[in-house]
């Protein structure tokens, strides 16, 4: 990366920093072009998006990319536009007494934090650009994008079509390896929202450190799966084998292993086997199924089945149509399900992202929960069953960053409801309020009456009765 192109970043943060300062206050109705802008750009352009994706992935449909990226960001969008008036309004406080008896006012104020920096991953390249742009815009901040650099036809494009919906002191893109994300990550930006993987993270906010720029981090990990006892089997298995071979896996919130009665196991892994023939009835030549998005991706979930295998796994490949996945030139996997899974294999070290998952079992519902307690805190846990008392359990003994029961990924769909992971799979949350929030200042604005209050409460010196007053009335149990 040459020097001019860092510079390139560093003056346009400076520009955007320069073009905020002069429009502040941010009015709304500056806001709400911002986002009809952003809305435009996705709805105008929409195909041009999805034939992108699929060049970069070597194969994704159109309508998962119009259902998955662009209708979640539109949808995240209209929802900030709909309510940010609401989001933006000053909010009353109460006055420590006896302050509010005498006239003192306290409130806070909801201010844009200024510029915020993007880093995208590639699994969502759009959405996971735009979908945060929402509370980023509906706030009033400026922002620069990094898209990933292994969906480049996607980079390009948004480096395209961005300038020509927004100038560059409102919102500019930078393409690039990691040696430009790498830079981009270093900018003082005044917030930085990074989505992927947790050993990237960690160079992330290291980097941000430097500046002291706050971050919200969405890193992922190995979400768990609860079968309990009394979940219907064919239901949890369509659904979990929605969510497994959406994207091929390639999700954060993937359905990453499954939590499974000893004597159930077998039910339910022909549960999940069923409901992926129901979808996809044949996989290689099938429009609806995504690839493994590049050859190095494919290797590494190769290198888990290998590893898998050779440490004592039964490997069962879902196959539906007995399709020859070695003849073809592409990087489309069938999923596997992996049986008799232990801690020493890689499937259960790392986040798997793409069509593999493991099947633990568990003697009781309080082993499988110990065993969730015993690893990294994930980004999503799901809960199939209808034992509320079993489902209560589950969910009051366990931490993660969200929650479905019954399912698996929605509550990432539900815009009222923040987005975030806790410790190692993330910090921080957006989508509706919550983003708003995140990518606002909450100012205290503290009003003082005008009575001498510093007199009265004892706290200008010299002390003496009023100081003892105040002491002896606070100072209690």
């Amino acid at each position: 990366m040459s020097a001019a192109e860092i510079e390139r970043m560093s003056a346009v943060l400076a520009k955007q920093r320069g073009a905020f300062a002069a429009a502040m206050p941010e009015s709304h109705g500056a806001r709400r072009d911002r986002i009809d802008r952003a809305i435009a750009l996705l709805i105008d352009h929409k195909d041009a998006f999805a034939k992108a994706v699929s060049a970069d992935f070597g194969h994704r449909s159109v309508e998962q990319t119009l259902m998955t990226d662009i209708m979640p960001s539109v949808g995240a969008l209209k929802h900030a536009k709909k309510h940010f008036d609401a989001w933006s309004r000053d909010e009353k406080r109460k006055a420590m007494f006896p302050l509010g008896l005498i006239g003192a006012k306290a409130k806070v104020v909801y201010q844009p934090k200024g510029v915020v920096g993007v880093i995208a991953p590639w699994n969502f390249p759009i959405g996971m650009v735009m979908v945060p742009m929402a509370g980023i815009l509906a706030a009033g901040n400026r922002a620069m994008i990094k898209p990933s650099e292994f969906t480049e036809r996607v980079a390009d494009l948004f480096a395209e079509l961005v300038p020509q919906y927004f100038a560059e002191d409102e919102m500019a893109v930078f393409t690039g390896g990691v040696e430009v994300g790498t830079a981009f990550s270093k900018l003082a930006f005044d917030h930085l929202i990074f989505t992927g993987a947790t050993s990237v993270g960690k160079h992330i906010m290291r980097a941000a450190a430097d500046n002291l720029v706050p971050v919200t981090l969405e890193l992922g990990g190995k979400s768990p799966t609860f079968i309990g006892r009394s979940a219907d089997k064919n239901k949890a298995g369509e659904r979990i084998a929605m969510g497994k071979m959406m994207n091929a896996g390639q999700i954060c919130l993937a359905p990453d292993y499954l939590l499974v009665a000893k004597d159930q196991e077998g039910d339910v892994i022909e549960s999940i086997r069923g409901g992926v023939a129901a979808m996809y009835p044949t996989l290689l030549g099938n429009d609806d199924y995504t690839s493994v998005v590049n050859g190095r991706n494919f290797e590494r979930l190769q290198g888990y089945l290998e590893d898998a295998r050779a440490k004592g796994a039964e490997l069962i490949e879902v196959n539906p149509a007995g399709e020859d996945f070695k003849s073809s030139n592409g990087n489309k996997m069938p999923l596997t399900i992996v049986r008799g899974v232990n801690d020493d294999m890689k499937v259960m070290q790392e986040e798997i992202f793409g069509p593999i998952l493991p099947v633990m079992t568990y003697d009781s519902i309080d082993q499988a929960i110990d065993y969730v307690n015993a690893h990294d805190r994930p980004l999503g846990l799901y809960y199939f069953g209808d034992d509320r008392a079993e489902e209560e359990k589950v969910l009051s003994r366990t931490i993660s960053g969200g929650v479905t029961v019954n399912d698996v990924l929605f509550h990432n769909a539900m815009e009222d409801l923040p987005f975030g992971g806790v410790g190692p799979s993330g910090m921080g949350s957006y989508h509706g309020i919550d983003g708003f929030r995140t990518f606002s200042h909450a100012r205290a604005v503290y009003r003082q009456s005008g009575l001498d209050v510093g007199k009265l409460s004892g706290f200008k010196p010299p002390y003496g009765k009023e100081t003892q007053a105040t002491l002896k009335r606070e100072l209690k149990k």
